[in-house]
Parts: structure tokens; C-alpha cells; sequence
């Protein structure tokens, strides 16, 4: 069966086996090199009574929330956009 990418569409090189991840969307076990992985900062309190107690000089914590998608989870809530042959080839810079 002929491969469609190099890297199998994983990032992994020559670690060997590595441990795997439940999407958080479909609940499908994927190598966590191969997932999707999305930091999102939540805020326990209610964004309006935030709003007045940073006014008033007070210092909200954000809670980090780690999701894994597999790639066609990532694809279907717009975190993935869909390439075309050409532009998968193209390196991008990472961004920061």
C-alpha cells in the first residue's frame, strides 16, 4: 500500500512506540505525536464581574485546559484548515 506522506503524518522520527491519547471530541486513541493538541485559558469567574474586578486592580487566574483532536475532529471544528497538495509541501514557520 503506497504511503501518502514521508512521515506518516506523525512527528515521532526514530523514538519507537510512544504513548497515545484520547481525542477529547470522538474519543478515538491516536499517537500523541499525530494529535491535535489545543491550550485554551479559562477563567472561573463570570466574564463581566471579571471585567469590574480587574477595573478595581484585582488579579484573575486563568485555569489552562489541554485538549487533544485527531485529525479529523481538528479538521470538522475549524482548528485544521484543508491544504492542497502543493501547500502541504510548503514549509510554514511555526507559530508562537
Amino acid at each position: 500500500m503506497p504511503k501518502k506522506r514521508k512521515s506518516r503524518g506523525r512527528s515521532k522520527g526514530s523514538k519507537g512506540k510512544e504513548d497515545k491519547v484520547q481525542c477529547d471530541s470522538c474519543g478515538a486513541w491516536i499517537p500523541r505525536s499525530k494529535a491535535k493538541k489545543i491550550t485554551r485559558f479559562l477563567s472561573p469567574v463570570d466574564p463581566q464581574l471579571a471585567k469590574e474586578l480587574e477595573k478595581k486592580g484585582a488579579i484573575i487566574q486563568r485555569i489552562p485546559v489541554t485538549k487533544y483532536y485527531c485529525v479529523s475532529c481538528a479538521i470538522f471544528r475549524g482548528i485544521v484548515k484543508i491544504r492542497s497538495r502543493e501547500e502541504r509541501k510548503r514549509r510554514r514557520p511555526l507559530r508562537r
